[in-house]
């Protein structure tokens, strides 16, 4: 499937599509069980390389990978359980007497960036209990699927794939053409938001939360700034994500033709095409 948003904008790489299925997907990039990573980088993969990558409920990266999918609260499977992950999240574990063992533990496995994240913090929510509001507040989901797969939009097929929501990775100028298109087909003036979340949890529940809304709001991500450093070196210091759930998608489809995307103003930002 081809974007007439990809094309208006200049996108330098492709948009993304989060895709849910029952089907095991094949050639595709995977995480091995219990193998450690960050789900952004699969977004990354695809949106730059063309590379399609899937998720299940036993490979998902990571603790906010699994939430952030829709594979449930895998917060209470973090080491330590959700009060370790609470401290993780805030001010640490250095109090904790099972927090020291599990750091020492990481330590010697060759973890020491998670184990000094997990000893002191990484201080992303200012105290634990703040952090346990944070994860009771998150729209976490037990999708009925057994697999989400992020694929490049020119693979999707809209009439087979059950597609949730697509996701660009653009620079401020494209963030901007995004923001104003998702605004121009209707009259509410919040429809975008940018949520607190994980890097992976913005394209992941919170769309779909979006889905249950009546007219779903785009959502800027990749604030996240653990996962701007793991995907640093892919997309470059200065993208954002914006995506855009699948019915918003098919309407701002629709408007580009006839928006200020045609006009001078827009075009006067857009860097010329090779």
């Amino acid at each position: 499937m081809k974007s007439a948003i990809a094309d208006a904008i200049n996108l330098e790489t492709q948009p993304v599509a989060v895709v849910w299925s029952d089907k095991e997907p094949k050639d595709v990039a995977r995480f091995k069980s219990q193998q450690w990573g960050c789900v952004v980088s699969f977004f990354a993969a695809a949106a730059t390389r063309g590379i399609s990558g899937a998720f299940d409920r036993k490979t998902y990266g990571c603790w906010g990978g699994g939430v952030g999918l829709g594979f449930g609260n895998q917060y209470e499977s973090f080491p330590g359980g959700l009060s370790c992950f609470c401290g993780f999240l805030s001010s640490g574990n250095e109090d904790s007497e099972q927090g020291s063992s599990i750091s020492e533990k990481m330590k010697s496995m060759g973890y020491g960036r998670m184990a000094d994240d997990f000893i002191a913090g990484e201080r992303y929510i200012k105290s634990p209990e703040d952090a346990q509001r944070f994860v009771r507040s998150l729209p976490m989901q037990d999708i009925p699927a057994k697999y989400v797969i992020v694929k490049p939009l020119d693979l999707v097929d809209p009439d087979q794939d059950e597609i949730k929501n697509v996701t660009f990775f653009v620079d401020p100028d494209g963030l901007s053409a995004l923001v104003l298109l998702a605004g121009y087909g209707g009259p509410d003036k919040e429809s975008v938001i940018v949520p607190w979340a994980a890097g992976c949890q913005v394209p992941g529940v919170f769309a779909y939360r979006e889905l249950e809304r009546d007219r779903p709001r785009g959502l800027v991500g990749l604030t996240d700034i653990t996962a701007r450093r793991n995907v640093r070196t892919i997309l470059g210091p200065q993208v954002l994500s914006f995506t855009a759930p699948w019915p918003l998608f098919l309407e701002m489809e629709k408007n580009v033709a006839g928006s200020f995307l045609t006009r001078m103003t827009w075009k006067s930002l857009v860097k010329p095409k090779d």
